[in-house]
């Protein structure tokens, strides 16, 4: 049986407040529904993501701020920066950890800059909404094995799908370069390519 996460709440003390900061972001407001004056449910949804995240009033028991470590995924660290300062976010300068591919708890083994090597899943970012809850995106380019299957690979996005195929290009063209001709079957290598790179298995070559 699937079990696929779907939404996440996040405990705030002023509703508005995080509704404003949230789609200011550009998350697309799916829901704000007040049956009445004590329960209100708003949901919102991060660009390209299959979950959502509420917050609202009597959703949750937790304190306002407490929900940390909260992860989105996105395929150019410096240019979700970028777009974070532009809708007023304040993130954190990029960081990668010491230790590995994920990163210590609070700023522990945390140093300057991207991941030396641009390692899928080496590089992070955070920011946090008004109440202090939490947010860390993550550089992902390429999956490791077994993380998607391989039948039920898909993109978030137009936007998603055009910068992987700028990769599978620039990938595609040192191919030719390898064969010392066209190849009449493009289509085929790009598709596995695609494939590959979303399920982290052997790419074409």
């Amino acid at each position: 049986m699937d079990m696929k996460l779907e939404v996440v709440v996040v405990p705030v003390s002023d509703v508005d407040q995080a509704k404003d900061f949230y789609t200011a972001l550009g998350w697309r407001l799916d829901a704000d529904i007040a049956p009445d004056g004590d329960f209100r449910v708003v949901q919102v949804t991060p660009p390209g993501s299959p979950a959502s995240v509420i917050f609202g009033r009597s959703v949750t028991d937790q304190a306002p701020g407490s929900a940390q470590g909260l992860h989105l995924i996105v395929d150019d660290i410096e240019a979700a920066h970028d777009e974070l300062m532009r809708h007023g976010a304040d993130p954190s300068n990029v960081f990668h950890d010491t230790g590995g591919v994920f990163h210590h708890a609070g700023a522990d083994a945390r140093a300057p800059g991207p991941d030396p090597q641009h390692g899928s899943y080496g590089s992070f970012l955070s920011f946090s909404d008004p109440d202090g809850n939490g947010w860390l995106l993550q550089e992902v380019t390429t999956r490791l094995p077994g993380r998607l299957d391989p039948t039920t690979t898909s993109f978030t996005s137009a936007q998603n799908l055009a910068e992987a195929l700028r990769r599978a290009a620039a990938a595609h063209g040192e191919h030719e370069a390898r064969i010392g001709t066209e190849d009449p079957d493009w289509p085929d290598w790009y598709a596995r390519y695609l494939v590959s790179e979303q399920t982290g298995t052997e790419p074409p070559t």
